[in-house]
């Protein structure tokens, strides 16, 4: 299982699936091979959904993000 959390927070967002995560590092700018963590935006997140993302992450997601400008998830195994 992989949780996904606000980073500035430290609030677990949710549980994503591996399938969902190689989505997201598939589509999503990574800084290194190490790199657990992405910047998200509503743009960001309205690309994603052209792309296929799968619905119940978009909604995670968008749910996450609320009516902020912008934040960082991270993700870690459990």
């Amino acid at each position: 299982m992989i949780e996904l959390k606000d980073k500035e927070s430290g609030v677990t967002i949710g549980s994503i699936s591996e399938e969902q995560l190689k989505f997201l590092v598939d589509h999503l700018e990574e800084e290194s091979k190490d790199d657990k963590d992405y910047y998200l935006n509503p743009t960001t997140l309205d690309m994603l959904e052209t792309k296929g993302i799968d619905a119940d992450l978009l909604r995670m997601l968008r749910g996450a993000l609320g009516d902020r400008d912008d934040m960082e998830v991270e993700w870690s195994k459990t």
